[in-house]
């Protein structure tokens, strides 16, 4: 049965070193999945252990998320039922006097406040010294230049130290952004950090605006560590990208036009069209690239 109360703690966090709640959410806050997987390499990068979870039950449409049935480990007969679940995971860093927790999860469908409301009780049961959230979005940005990460903190200081100025964009928000208000009601120091994704290869994983959110969360505690699996995987991302464009002049065009004048940081535009100028629609360009990349992939024996 579920939990008569939202938040479940493993055990209680005593002890911990002027902790970060880091945080990532699948769905709208996660272009290209980018956030929900640097916040899942961040927690691989040091020993880990379960410290909490938030049941599911009041936040999720199970006929919109359906939970999926599994045979249990060890067994061919047993089969038991694996929820949409936020979970959250102690990592100590060895290198830093800070610890982080870790927590990923599907942005809820029901009773936002309600689901803030236990993240906010975890970090006041944890001493957290910062909520901290990862997210993607798209925009009208060239895969060919730097990652732009934009966001906002509460404190200037901390801004300065990620490295971020304030979007301005002003429109439907999603769970962080909800979050993020909570916080700063509640006095809970928080900031967001979010990468721009290119559009046109929204369809598939962008372990290169994964790799940019990770290395800006290592600045900001100080240290380093091995992300050489994600690096490989950017090399390759970019190898693919690239011979996409040279098959195919249209979107090598829209790439250019794209380069032409860099946007505003943080802000989404519309690439410098010449009149006149035909472009192949963006759904029609990721289907494209989204068609290279299957065939990229090795064939199953």
């Amino acid at each position: 049965m579920p939990s008569t109360e939202p938040l479940v703690m493993f055990e209680e966090p005593d002890g911990l070193r002027q902790p970060i709640l880091i945080m990532a959410f699948s769905g709208w806050n996660d272009a290209a999945e980018a956030a929900t997987t640097a916040v899942r390499c961040l927690g691989k990068l040091w020993p880990s252990r379960p410290l909490a979870s938030i049941d599911p039950e009041e936040f999720y449409h199970f006929g919109l998320s359906r939970p999926h049935v599994r045979f249990k480990s060890g067994s061919r007969n047993e089969r038991e039922i694996v929820w949409p679940s936020t979970d959250f995971a102690i990592a100590r860093v060895p290198s830093v006097d800070r610890d982080l927790i870790i927590g990923v999860a599907m942005e809820p469908h029901l009773k936002w406040r309600t689901y803030c409301g236990a993240v906010l009780e975890l970090a006041r049961r944890s001493g957290i010294s910062l909520v901290l959230t990862l997210g993607a979005l798209l925009a009208e940005v060239p895969h060919t230049r730097p990652v732009r990460l934009v966001g906002g903190a509460h404190d200037p200081e901390l801004a300065a130290v990620l490295g971020i100025r304030p979007s301005r964009y002003e429109g439907p928000t999603g769970i962080i952004g909800v979050l993020s208000t909570l916080c700063r009601e509640e006095g809970v120091p928080a900031a967001s950090l979010w990468a721009n994704v290119p559009h046109y290869v929204s369809g598939v994983e962008n372990p290169k605006a994964a790799l940019a959110l990770v290395r800006r969360v290592l600045t900001l505690l100080g240290t380093e560590a091995d992300l050489s699996e994600l690096v490989e995987a950017t090399q390759q991302f970019e190898r693919n990208l690239e011979e996409v464009v040279r098959q195919n002049p249209k979107i090598a065009e829209y790439v250019r036009k794209l380069e032409v004048r860099p946007p505003e940081e943080g802000e989404a535009v519309e690439p410098p069209l010449a009149q006149g100028d035909e472009l192949p629609p963006s759904a029609d360009i990721v289907a494209e690239i989204e068609q290279f990349l299957r065939q990229q992939r090795p064939e199953s024996s």
